[in-house]
């Protein structure tokens, strides 16, 4: 399974998970299946609230799901439209997220917990 965790600094499993998606500076995906690693900068970072594209973000790679500490509900049903599952990552690093999932243990991310905005206080973390 690839999983794509979006971080504030690139490095590897070390990374810390970000708690926004969109507003993440880059990416690391990581391929549960062959244990490969790869990192890229978030090409949608400085999108205007609400107006985030998943897959420009991503740079159009194709991942099976998304771990992450906040999302808000555009970017989550854009990417639940595209067959992408969306985790709530625990706070911490990729590697212990990826330990997680592993493990089945992160849970999928609701709709009700989904971050209302810079002055709404929906955000789960």
């Amino acid at each position: 399974m690839k999983i794509c965790f979006p971080t504030e600094k690139l490095q590897e499993l070390d990374s810390t998970v970000n708690d926004h998606f969109g507003s993440a500076p880059g990416f690391v995906i990581v391929d549960t299946d062959s244990d490969t690693i790869e990192e890229i900068k978030n090409g949608d970072e400085h999108h205007a609230h609400g107006m985030c594209q998943p897959l420009k973000a991503l740079g159009g790679r194709r991942v099976d799901a998304i771990a992450v500490g906040g999302i808000g509900m555009g970017a989550l049903m854009k990417l639940q439209a595209q067959g992408i599952r969306v985790f709530r990552a625990v706070e911490g690093t990729v590697g212990q997220n990826v330990q997680f999932a592993r493990e089945k243990v992160l849970p999928e991310f609701d709709p009700r917990f989904t971050c209302a905005g810079y002055a709404g206080s929906g955000c789960a973390h």
